[in-house]
Parts: structure tokens; C-alpha cells; sequence
């Protein structure tokens, strides 16, 4: 009985081993990964491991390293710390991501992206070009219908900028709140967040629906081409602002 005892227990110690230590470029190969995903230079364990590059749709990101909780997948969810890329990277992201039967998590998750990465090939309304790198930042985050449970952190637009068919306008630095309001993601501009002079909420709400309620005025900050447009938003109040407000399909989807 006291070998078969032993025996067992060397059997599930091999196991556990052999869990511990199962290679992340053998577990790449037996998940089933979407055509249009590749991944290059997996090194390291399930665990703990290391990706040179990996491309979707694309797009490509370089050095993506990754360490997952076993503890937290015998809890029933997927707690992994991700990095991703270096200081001179044109993409970067850290962070802890979560997943469960709930969805998707965030807790102080970091990304920055220029324009073009996150554009891709997507053709927008009105031939337009725009320019800027974009910086997220979730302190928390909890997925919930249509989009969200919680949700608190910041979006920033570094040299924001827009070109089309009417003219040429340059954005500058801009800063939003980001919040959740009964499942809808809530974005909140204040001037002391922007160039613009702009004020207001944008909310996304279910089936990529978008509603704006703002207002913008004229600051010196602006270009001539910029200032001509804000008379095509409507009568300014007394204070001066232009109402800015819309409330349908996101552009371009």
C-alpha cells in the first residue's frame, strides 16, 4: 500500500512538472489560432514565455512577454501580467488582463499606439487623414453588456490631427475621462484636458452607436480653417461655444 501510495505520488509530482514547465511553443501549436494571427520566436513556458513578434490583421507588435497565474486558472479564470514591446517601440503595452466565464478584465493596463496601427486599412467618411499617437491607460476594467461593469482611467491623443475635403485642422494634445454608465462607455472632455476649447461627453452605447453632447468654442490655439468650420455647427450661446452633437452610427462602421 506504502509503494502504491508512492507511486501515485510520483506520478502526479511528473505531472505537475511537466505542467510547470510545458513549452509555449507547443502550446502555440495546439491552439487553434486564427488564419490571419501568426506568431514568431515563442520562447519560454505556458507559464512565463517570450514572443518575438506576432502579427493580426495587418498589424505587428515585437516583444511580447507574458506570465500567467496557475493559481488563478484552478480559481476558474486567466490572470496574465503582458508586455509588450520596448522604449522605442511604436507600440507598447503593460498591464494586468484578466479572463472568465464573466469576460474580460483590466487593472492598471497601459497602451500606446500611433494612428496608423489602430486605422489599418479602414477607409474613413469624407477621404479623411488624421494623425496622432494614442495613449489608454485602465486602472480598472470589467466587461459587461453592451460594453461595460467598470470602468475608470484616461484617454490621451498626442499632435492630434484631421485632413479633408474641407480643410486641414490641427487638434494638439487632447485628454478624456474615461468612465461606465449603465453598461455604456462614457468619454468626458474638459478644457483644461484639451487645446480646443471643447467641453462635453461622448457615450458608446450598444451596436456601435455613438452619442455626442458637447461644445466647442474659439480659442487662439486654432487655425483659420478650424475657426470657419465651427460656424457650420450652429448659433453660439452667450457664451460663446458652438453646440456639438450627434447621435448615431460610429463614423466609418
Amino acid at each position: 500500500m506504502i509503494v502504491v501510495k508512492k507511486v501515485v505520488l510520483g506520478i502526479l509530482l511528473y505531472l505537475l512538472f511537466m505542467l510547470v514547465l510545458f513549452p509555449a511553443r507547443l502550446a502555440l501549436g495546439l491552439a487553434p489560432l486564427p488564419k490571419d494571427v501568426s506568431v514568431e520566436g515563442v520562447s519560454g513556458s505556458l507559464w512565463q514565455g517570450e514572443a518575438s513578434s506576432v502579427a493580426f490583421q495587418g498589424r505587428q507588435v515585437d516583444q511580447v512577454r507574458w506570465s500567467l497565474s496557475p493559481w488563478a486558472l484552478l480559481l476558474g479564470s486567466a490572470n496574465l501580467d503582458l508586455q509588450v514591446g520596448h522604449r522605442r517601440s511604436a507600440v507598447t503595452a503593460n498591464g494586468n488582463l484578466s479572463l472568465s466565464m464573466s469576460g474580460v478584465g483590466a487593472h492598471n493596463f497601459k497602451v500606446s499606439a500611433p494612428h496608423d496601427f489602430l486605422i489599418g486599412n479602414r477607409r474613413l467618411p469624407f477621404g479623411a487623414e488624421v494623425r496622432g499617437n494614442l495613449e489608454l491607460y485602465l486602472a480598472n476594467f470589467k466587461q459587461g453588456s453592451p460594453w461595460c461593469e467598470q470602468l475608470t482611467g484616461k484617454l490621451n491623443i498626442q499632435g492630434a490631427g484631421l485632413k479633408n475635403q474641407f480643410g486641414e485642422y490641427d487638434l494638439g494634445n487632447m485628454g478624456f475621462g474615461l468612465g461606465c454608465t449603465e453598461g455604456r462607455i462614457l468619454l468626458k472632455a474638459d478644457e483644461k484636458d484639451n487645446q480646443l476649447g471643447l467641453v462635453g461627453t461622448l457615450e458608446l452605447q450598444a451596436d456601435n452607436k455613438l452619442l455626442v453632447k458637447a461644445k466647442i468654442r474659439e480659442t487662439d490655439f486654432q487655425n483659420e480653417d478650424m475657426k470657419k468650420a465651427l460656424a457650420f455647427l450652429g448659433r453660439k450661446d452667450a457664451e460663446g461655444y458652438y453646440p456639438l452633437e450627434y447621435q448615431g452610427k460610429i463614423p466609418g462602421l
